[in-house]
């Protein structure tokens, strides 16, 4: 059985400590991210749940006053990360970016909650609940405000996805152009070949400098984005964490807010149909801008079974589409299907294996009784963290570790399948 050096994973979670939040690597992301510390609060309860508590407290010192959870919370300056808060220019007490990213955080505070033994649990999640319900009615609010059941990104960076496949064609109609000089940080941590190009990042910012010119209000966001897309993988990871908050409101919330989170859940299921691609054998993201179909098979279009949305003949033809990815890149799960041209598979998220994706995923097929492709993505993942290195991703073809590394929610993982082994 692969084993994970449990110590070492531990040690890279206290090493990036910061005092309450967790940077997910020294130097090349030196502030706290949405998604990864709330995959991180898992890792840490594996071994000390006050920092686990502590981590998802932290986060939600950037929630805005109307809900939303940004996507970073920059504790303290730093010079080794663009953009940084002088290009977000957002009115936060505690500097943040201006949007958001996977709504992780009710399903980490379910499971914290879960497993805590700390007399102050309940009061400290009844707190964070009425975090989380804020930030999904921002959802729906904000991302969603014609009632489609399905919300919208209006940036690649909210998909924690940045620069996949599915973005190209939208992102290449982009006309408005940057007025923030580009000064990337991250070339200088990382090689080139494994980061989104400049190109993506000129769009990057021209959309950043757009959203901070209307102020970061989001109806005159949603009116004016260039990019507005509704991204399978947002949705899903939205769907799993209403799932969780449904759990929380029934000990925490009142009768109305169960009705609200009910009523929002059977409007997505419903809308799920819509993103399904049968002959693909896949979810695939819709381009509000032309009302089309996005042409991009990604890790991201197995997400909904990590919510339970598919039939079990859906989940069947995911699983056979992943079985004809692994053909050609024998580490699940590469973040684009190695069929597609455009499949990299060093460069972030065009190609690359990442720990937390291959966790939702597993967990997804082990929920549709797939126990066996569960576990060979459970078994891979240990094996890529325990010879690649506790890095930011992995080639699927090679296993070789990328990007930073010393990455925290990759050591969160590894915690996680360490523990589920010893269960």
């Amino acid at each position: 059985m692969t084993t994970i050096d449990i110590e070492a994973a531990r040690a890279i979670l206290r090493a990036n400590d910061r005092g309450g939040y967790t940077v997910p690597t020294d130097r090349l992301y030196p502030f706290q991210w949405n998604w990864d510390s709330a995959f991180v609060a898992l890792g840490w309860a594996t071994f000390d749940e006050e920092r686990a508590w502590r981590e998802l407290e932290r986060l939600v010192e950037g929630q805005w006053d109307d809900g939303m959870v940004p996507h970073i919370v920059f504790h303290a300056p730093s010079d080794d990360y663009f953009p940084g808060p002088d290009v977000w220019r957002t009115r936060h007490a505690i500097p943040t970016s201006g949007i958001t990213q996977p709504p992780v955080f009710a399903t980490a505070l379910r499971r914290v909650f879960e497993i805590a033994q700390r007399p102050d649990a309940k009061a400290r999640a009844a707190r964070l609940y009425r975090c989380a319900l804020a930030s999904h009615d921002w959802w729906e609010q904000a991302r969603d405000p014609e009632g489609t059941g399905l919300v919208a990104i209006l940036h690649p960076w909210e998909s924690g996805m940045d620069n996949s496949p599915a973005w190209d064609e939208a992102m290449a109609r982009l006309t408005i152009a940057p007025t923030t000089p580009i000064r990337r940080r991250d070339t200088s941590h990382i090689g080139a070949d494994m980061r989104p190009r400049d190109e993506d990042y000129r769009r990057f910012i021209a959309l950043v400098d757009l959203y901070a010119g209307l102020g970061w209000e989001p109806a005159a966001m949603w009116r004016a984005s260039p990019f507005k897309l509704v991204d399978v993988a947002t949705n899903a990871i939205l769907h799993k964490a209403e799932e969780d908050l449904l759990v929380l409101a029934e000990q925490f919330g009142t009768p109305a807010e169960c009705s609200r989170i009910e009523a929002r859940m059977a409007r997505r299921a419903a809308a799920f149909a819509g993103l399904w691609n049968q002959d693909r054998r896949i979810y695939q993201a819709r381009d509000l801008g032309t009302n089309k179909t996005v042409e991009a098979s990604t890790s991201a279009g197995l997400l909904p079974l990590f919510a339970g949305i598919p039939a079990a003949g859906q989940a069947a033809d995911l699983a056979d589409e992943l079985e004809s990815w692994l053909v050609r890149a024998p580490y699940p799960v590469p973040s684009t299907s190695p069929l597609d041209p455009r499949f990299e598979p060093k460069r972030y998220w065009r190609g690359p294996v990442w720990a937390v994706v291959n966790f939702m995923i597993a967990e997804g097929f082990e929920r549709y009784g797939h126990a066996a492709l569960a576990s060979r993505i459970h078994v891979a993942t240990q094996t890529l963290i325990r010879d690649g290195g506790v890095a930011e991703y992995f080639d699927p073809t090679s296993g070789e570790g990328l990007g930073g590394g010393r990455f925290s929610w990759t050591a969160a993982i590894g915690l996680l399948l360490a523990e589920r082994q010893s269960d």
